[in-house]
């Protein structure tokens, strides 16, 4: 037979085009239409709904940056169209490659019901399926004009990312506003052929099937009369039944398929426009479950599930019903979906905490698995974290992003730092927006690297990033691809309905050790540095705030703040989401994040404050409360009594110009020029500085990536770089004890100040910069004379090791990387830390001096400036604080991290006021001392073991207790864990390494 495949395949896609697809409406007239623009935020419904409109053509442009504009439709089904089906097509100037990323809108009946969605992808209401001749038609539209903030030309910078910059311009043009007849026998037969057409380009041409589908599709074409599509469409679809028929051979990959929009709660649209993102996805949702018995949605993020219910309690109602059903389902426990690198321990804690507690409160639902698909890699604490608040699985993509190398698992055990393992899954089709393509099923088959062990996989479908969900359209192919010859078989299936398949069928999968490190977006961890210092800030003070608030409670009788604390805990968290916390969504985010943040820096303050007053009573005597989980200045942790002083510290000039720091334990030798040239290490007698090297060493690269400016930094960054060593001023402080250095570079200015606190083993280094470049990284840099091969950088509830070398191309991947207030470095008998107050990138690298000795620098990450999404990314004026330790520990390098984010309070009160709890191992870290959630009264205190060794400790309650018990991270108590023993409030722990435990005190 003569090879006239080609020929079949190019037909089969001119003809869909140009004759099948335009015929699914064959017949449709215009609808009146009229509009009313909002002056400016969007409106309640019941005001859109009421406003007066003007009429408004087809054609005509609307549509300001981020308006809002209220459409009312109007028209009369014709007569003749009595027991057809009828729908309204309203193309609000959609471009069907940005679903999510344009205008967007939601259909209202005239009482105020919402209807569904419309987006590029959906663009039709149904009206009624038959529907009755002369019946009038009225919807309304709210219709926002949300702008391309990236399109064709993705990453070019824009104005159009912030309300205050983006202009009046009307975006879009009104494209269709009309009724029409919905054939929906060529519907189908448009869903067969695209279906088959899909199958058939993703088969070995010499499998037989391939040439099967062919055939049939060939006849299927011969059958259809071009001149009328509507008439000859049955017959088309006839000649397909018998490949359609055909069932899918025993070992056929099994693709769970759960209907999702993975809807970033803040990206290239602001929070306000993500709440109507949520309730658009939830009114189609809602809709086409109704429409599809089969079908089952997933939406994660509790606080998207939480601005339905406050927004749109009509679509709430709906949610409700369809959750009640099993169909519409809570997925992953958590806030939001968080980055999981940056957040602190309690953060990342109280994520789940929140996201759990909601969906219990709501639905009496608990998740099992975490949803993650979309964030930027997964610190080494999380696994822990999961199975401490009841969860039991993970599911990702987003590692498929790496680009340097490819991970060897789809289905594994993830091992975290204190050895808890989670059941994790990576969909192999690897995308969040999975639409039910033959492409994209054949990749998952293709992908999926657990062959031979597993045979299932998931896929989450459906239109997300910008909202939208599954279409009716993917539920039709999934519903041809449930048992397909040639094709995996697709199943819709709920989040834990697959997690209890793929773990029964493969209860031993691989381990994977340590860290998921993405190898991409790795400029995330500096980008928008007033972001992420806002967070930083709100998490110590939460810290504070439940501290002292606990302590006042239940020595004062202090009104504990349960829900002053529960909005601001949920604040912070919404704020940790994967595009706000790293640094990439557009201007108008960061700008109210870091309004946001300046309010619950007040506000907490002010809670602090009132706690603390009410703790020291009236009175004379110089109290320093100390919240940091360590003695510090004499004052025990978690108490407030006079601080000791100890030790001075004196300055002298050097003949070079430069001047010594010494307060008897370090000595700190500064250059004429203002860097570090010596820390003498006194009692060790070991210097830090490396030979013929300077620490304080601030370096400027450019920073141009391939792509994702905000998130990514290319490795070819290093490829140039200058250092700013030339100072304009470098004088003693006003202090007279400290050293003052101010240089200028570009447009820039940095003014720094090197002190010595007395008695303390640290250099501390505050820098302030007013930053003004564009395409710029600045980089802090200390290189050390030690020799090491590994590192410690903190992460949630412990830390972890990286190499400093890069022996394979994994260890070269990461060649920026996330700490939290640490990193450490070590010989066996030395060590040196380096500490910092709202910094999380770095690097570090080793040279061999030619002296044998070994060099290893450890760079802070300071500020980038990328021009998209943001074109103005951090310029202003910026404040950093950093200690160099010589002579540290790990313990030291935990004890100095927390203390250089918990700066010292003080005020005048009565006398001394004692700690809730103590612990008599400083290996053994409170993170959380506050009260149980339940309004019970009880004390919760949340600790774990900080220096990767096993622990004996004692914990003592200040108060009367009653009983313990050892609870989740929910505060419910763990059935097969025996509650450990009081004794005058005197609690004994034995702990794992990194091991995470809850406490609940009763009160007596």
């Amino acid at each position: 037979m003569h090879d006239d495949r080609t020929l079949v395949e190019a037909r089969l896609r001119r003809v869909l085009d140009e004759r099948i697809r335009p015929a699914v409406y064959p017949e449709s007239v215009p609808l009146e239409v009229a509009v009313w623009h909002a002056p400016g935020e969007p409106v309640p419904v019941a005001e859109g709904l009421a406003a007066d409109v003007e009429p408004v053509t087809v054609g005509s442009r609307w549509g300001a940056p981020w308006g809002t504009s209220w459409f009312r439709v109007t028209g009369t089904v014709p007569e003749a169209w009595a027991g057809r089906t009828v729908e309204a097509v309203l193309d609000l100037g959609f471009d069907e490659n940005m679903p999510g990323f344009q205008c967007e809108g939601l259909v209202y009946r005239p009482d105020g019901t919402p209807v569904k969605g419309l987006n590029p992808r959906n663009q039709w209401v149904r009206i009624g399926a038959p529907v009755q001749g002369g019946e009038e038609v009225r919807l309304h539209v709210e219709a926002a004009s949300n702008p391309v903030v990236m399109d064709y030309r993705p990453f070019t910078p824009t104005p159009l990312g912030d309300l205050e910059t983006a202009g009046s311009d009307p975006q879009y043009t009104l494209t269709r506003m009309d009724l029409a007849v919905l054939d929906e026998t060529v519907w189908h037969l448009v869903t067969d052929l695209e279906v088959l057409g899909e199958l058939m380009a993703e088969l070995p041409v010499d499998a037989p099937r391939r040439w099967e589908i062919l055939r049939a599709v060939e006849r299927a074409l011969d059958a259809v009369d071009l001149q009328d599509v509507g008439g000859t469409a049955e017959q088309a679809r006839s000649r397909l039944t018998d490949v359609l028929a055909a069932p899918a051979v025993p070992s056929a990959h099994r693709i769970s398929a759960v209907g999702h929009a993975h809807i970033d709660s803040a990206w290239l649209w602001p929070l306000r426009e993500t709440v109507r993102k949520v309730a658009r996805t939830a009114a189609n949702m809602t809709a086409l479950l109704d429409d599809e018995p089969d079908f089952v949605f997933a939406m994660s993020q509790a606080q998207q599930w939480a601005w339905v219910k406050e927004h749109r309690p009509e679509v709430w109602a709906r949610v409700k019903k369809a959750v009640a059903e099993g169909r519409f389902v809570p997925a992953g426990g958590m806030w939001v979906e968080s980055d999981t690198n940056m957040p602190g321990s309690e953060a990342m804690a109280r994520q789940f905490v929140h996201g759990k507690r909601f969906f219990l409160d709501e639905f009496g639902v608990e998740n099992d698995e975490a949803w993650l698909p979309d964030t930027f890699g997964f610190a080494a604490g999380l696994p822990q974290i999961i199975k401490a608040v009841g969860s039991r699985y993970l599911l990702t993509q987003k590692i498929s992003w790496s680009r340097t190398n490819r991970f060897p698992h789809h289905t594994f055990r993830w091992e975290g730092i204190d050895g808890t393992r989670i059941f994790t899954h990576f969909p192999p089709v690897e995308t969040y927006n999975c639409s039910m393509r033959g492409a994209e099923i054949a990749h998952a088959v293709r992908n999926f690297k657990d062959k031979g062990a597993a045979r299932h996989s998931l896929a989450p479908t459906g239109w997300g990033d910008g909202g939208g969900g599954t279409t009716r359209e993917m539920v039709a192919k999934a519903a041809r691809l449930r048992d397909l010859e040639g094709s995996a078989t697709v199943t819709w299936e709920t989040p834990s309905a697959f997690f209890a398949k793929a773990e029964a069928e493969n209860p031993e999968p691989p381990v994977w050790v340590g860290e998921l490190y993405l190898e991409l977006h790795r400029a995330t961890l500096t980008s928008q540095a007033g972001t992420k210092q806002g967070n930083r800030r709100s998490e110590h003070l939460l810290r504070e705030a439940e501290l002292w608030a606990a302590t006042a409670a239940v020595r004062t009788g202090f009104p504990y703040p349960y829900a002053d604390l529960d909005r601001i805990w949920k604040t912070v968290l919404l704020h940790q989401f994967h595009d706000i916390l790293p640094g990439s969504s557009i201007a108008w985010v960061h700008r109210e994040a870091r309004a946001t943040y300046a309010r619950v820096a007040d506000e907490l303050g002010g809670i602090i404050d009132a706690a603390q007053r009410a703790l020291a009573g009236e009175g004379s005597v110089p109290l320093l409360f100390n919240a940091a989980p360590h003695t510090r200045s004499g004052v025990p942790a978690g108490g407030a009594r006079p601080a000791e002083m100890s030790g001075r510290t004196t300055r002298a000039e050097r003949p070079d110009g430069g001047h010594v720091l010494d307060n008897g334990l370090l000595r700190v030798g500064v250059d004429a020029r203002g860097l570090v040239d010596s820390a003498l290490d006194l009692a060790a007698g070991r210097e830090t500085i490396a030979p013929g090297r300077t620490g304080n060493l601030l370096q400027l690269h450019q920073d141009l990536p391939n792509m994702w400016d905000a998130w990514d930094v290319d490795e070819f960054y290093r490829n140039t770089v200058t250092d700013l060593t030339d100072a304009d001023e470098v004088t003693p402080g006003d202090d007279g004890v400290t050293v003052r250095i101010v240089r200028t570079f570009g447009a820039s200015r940095v003014t720094q100040v090197l002190s010595l606190p007395p008695g303390e083993k640290r250099l501390v280094v505050d820098t302030e910069v007013d930053w003004h470049e564009t395409e710029k990284f600045l980089k802090l840099a200390f290189p050390l004379d030690l020799h090491t091969d590994r590192y410690a950088s903190e992460t949630q509830f412990g830390h972890f090791f990286r190499p400093t070398h890069t022996n394979t191309s994994w260890e070269a991947a990461k060649f920026e990387a996330c700490n939290h207030r640490f990193v450490h470095l070590q010989e066996p008998d030395w060590g040196v830390a380096v500490v910092n107050d709202g910094t999380y990138g770095h690097d570090v690298t080793r040279a061999v001096r030619g002296d044998g000795g070994t060099t290893t620098t450890v760079r802070v990450s300071l500020l980038r400036a990328p021009r998209f999404p943001d074109p103005e990314t951090d310029q202003g004026v910026h404040r950093f604080r950093h200690a160099l330790v010589p002579g540290a520990s790990i313990g030291d390098a935990v004890r100095e991290g927390w203390r250089v984010n918990l700066p010292e309070r003080r005020l005048h009160g009565a006398g001394e006021v004692a700690p809730l709890v103590t612990v008599d191992r400083d290996s053994v870290v409170v993170t959380a001392v506050k009260l149980a959630d339940d309004g019970s009264g009880d004390v919760v205190v949340r600790f774990h073991e900080a220096h990767g060794a096993r622990a004996h400790a004692t914990l003592t309650a200040g108060f009367p207790v009653a009983g313990v018990e050892v609870t989740d991270l929910l505060e419910r108590p763990l059935a097969d864990t025996a509650p450990p023993t009081v004794d005058d409030g005197r609690i004994t722990v034995r702990l794992r390494p990194f091991e995470l435990t809850t406490l609940r005190l009763k009160r007596a």
